[in-house]
């Protein structure tokens, strides 16, 4: 099941909330990790299986863990196993479905995210930095809450705990959830839809027939669509907890508007960034000590989580060079250069990048490159091409536009009136968001399924 579905909309969202606001609160816990297991199981039951065995295993090791803290070789040794035990269920999940597959089991939906965030829960107790959760029902409730395990943000458990003992569960609040979360739902559905429909066109094309204004065109609808696709579901996944009384964080600060590719990814997918800068890039040494192996080691991780391919390795090294240039080779030039200039530059390089998340293969990834570049196409601009960016021309403002804070910002000076709320206004925007993105789930059903099967 998928927030962005008919199904959850109108049937599972609105059943969970009534009985979630109907209980008392010693019992929301428990409605949060009945409420998670049938979403988990809604389309695939058997996926409950390996993701219970998954928080199991953590819950057990994690209280092993926290009994010999005083022994520090021991609860190391323990910490290494349950660093083990993890990476052999993420890797076992991804990529042995032959063998796993055999026995009915199906790969969950957000595996990935659930390995990191048991792993820093049971790197936090071997660090003394939280307590092992002895309830198992509310560990149990936190490792499955479903609003952020399917595509982040990436929640760890010493920055929730607080939350889950004690919360305001206020009408208040699921308004603010209910705005956030169709401001996401538009994002996901209504662009990220769009842009992954002009990317389809292209991507379909001959590559003989493609022109290099239809290929840079193609490049940068997938980089909207990656954009919109999994900040819009971030955006759902924070209304939805906001809903039931939590405060996530943000996890994207517009990345379009970055001057350099080191701020993009301080902006993209922020709490995966600080994952890896946490448990990874700080005790490696940082930048203190052997940087450039670090910032290598980070990118070769974080492809490998994506998938184990050649094409996101080529993706990890080439953003991993670009930070070290920009570090080394150019920092002082990219300091120099005017905003405008250094969006454009950052820009051009994030999908360059792009170009090697979406190939096959590297080889494909290339090709495409050279199409960019105007080797092998059709000329430099053809019919088909500026069809696309006329025919498009009001969305392509709407992505532009919209990846940066000025819609934000001028919509907020509209709504508010000193620390007054224009509430018709407000309402009405938002309801019409609501139908035009239902609308378009009932017509034109294209997800962006992208990050759906980490």
């Amino acid at each position: 099941m998928l927030f962005s579905s008919t199904v959850f909309l109108f049937t599972f969202l609105p059943l969970f909330l009534i009985v979630y606001y109907l209980v008392p609160g010693v019992l929301k816990n428990i409605v949060i990790l009945a409420g998670s297991l049938i979403f988990y199981a809604w389309d695939e039951p058997l996926c409950i299986l390996p993701m219970a065995a998954i928080v199991l295993f953590n819950y057990l090791s994690a209280l092993l863990i926290g009994k010999n803290l005083k022994d520090k070789k021991g609860a190391r040794r323990r910490l290494i196993f349950n660093i083990a035990g993890n990476l052999f269920f993420l890797i076992f999940l991804r990529y042995g479905e032959a063998y796993y597959g055999a026995f009915g089991l199906v790969f969950p939906m957000g595996v990935s995210f659930l390995t990191l965030q048991m792993l820093s829960y049971s790197i936090d107790v071997y660090r003394k930095s939280v307590k092992a959760e002895t309830r198992l029902t509310d560990f149990a409730s936190f490792a499955f809450m479903f609003p952020r395990l399917i595509a982040g943000p990436v929640v760890r458990y010493k920055d929730i705990k607080g939350q889950f003992v004690s919360r305001r569960v206020t009408l208040e609040a699921l308004g603010e959830g209910a705005l956030l979360f169709i401001r996401g739902l538009a994002k996901r559905v209504l662009l990220a839809g769009e842009a992954g429909l002009i990317f389809d066109k292209v991507s379909s094309m001959p590559s003989g027939q493609v022109s290099v204004l239809t290929a840079w065109l193609g490049c940068a609808a997938f980089a909207f669509q990656i954009y919109y696709g999994f900040g819009g579901y971030s955006d759902m996944a924070l209304g939805l907890g906001r809903m039931l009384g939590f405060r996530l964080k943000n996890n994207f600060a517009y990345p379009y508007v970055a001057k350099s590719v080191s701020e993009f990814w301080q902006r993209w997918h922020i709490s995966l960034r600080l994952w890896f800068r946490d448990y990874i890039y700080l005790p490696l040494g940082g930048k203190k000590a052997g940087y450039p192996r670090n910032i290598m080691i980070i990118w070769l991780l974080a492809a490998l989580w994506h998938g184990a391919s050649w094409n996101f390795l080529m993706w990890g090294m080439y953003c991993a060079l670009l930070f070290l240039c920009e570090n080394y080779v150019w920092k002082g030039l990219l300091k120099k250069m005017p905003s405008g200039l250094g969006r454009l530059y950052c820009f051009i390089l994030v999908m360059a990048g792009w170009v090697f998340f979406f190939s096959p293969s590297p080889g494909k990834a290339f090709h495409y490159l050279g199409l960019m570049a105007g080797i092998g196409g059709n000329g430099l601009a053809d019919g088909r091409g500026l069809y696309l960016l006329v025919s498009n021309g009001f969305m392509w403002l709407v992505f532009i536009f919209g990846a940066g804070p000025l819609v934000h910002r001028v919509y907020e000076r509209i709504i508010y009136e000193g620390r007054r709320v224009k509430t018709g206004i407000n309402c009405t925007v938002y309801s019409i968001l609501l139908f035009l993105s239902v609308a378009y789930l009932m017509t034109e059903p294209y997800m962006s399924l992208l990050h759906i099967k980490f």
